[in-house]
């Protein structure tokens, strides 16, 4: 399935399929939308970062948790994908850490924290990752 997520200014993450944009360019051209992002169901790189970008824009958290169940994002798949992204994502504490590839420590280095490795990109994500 193909097709576009958009992020309204209420926080509500909304699916258009492609042939809503195909056939109008300037769909997402409005003031109520905060930003989209295309979705390919067989990349799960495009679920990680809908959800990641998202939720640190302020999308709706119970909405991008749904998400997150649908699409089988996991604190294990979030390992594999800090790999692909040249991340690096662990446990400090009883929380998730994500950070850099050139992570020195928690001091030192930017990270994100949460209770959850997709809260841990988000928070990541906010100080200033560029998806």
């Amino acid at each position: 399935m193909k097709g576009y997520y958009y992020l309204h200014t209420n926080g509500s993450m909304i699916f258009k399929p492609k042939i809503v944009l195909d056939s109008d360019p300037l769909y997402f051209d409005s003031p109520f939308v905060k930003k989209y992002w295309f979705f390919d169901s067989e990349n799960r790189t495009y679920a990680w970062l809908i959800c990641i970008e998202a939720l640190s824009l302020g999308a709706d958290k119970k909405r991008i948790f749904e998400l997150k169940e649908k699409w089988g994002l996991t604190d294990e798949d979030a390992v594999e994908f800090a790999t692909c992204m040249k991340l690096k994502i662990f446990k400090d504490g009883g929380q998730w850490c994500a950070a850099f590839f050139d992570f020195v420590d928690t001091q030192e280095s930017q990270c994100g924290f949460g209770n959850t490795a997709l809260e841990a990109f988000a928070e990541l994500a906010k100080r200033g990752l560029q998806l």
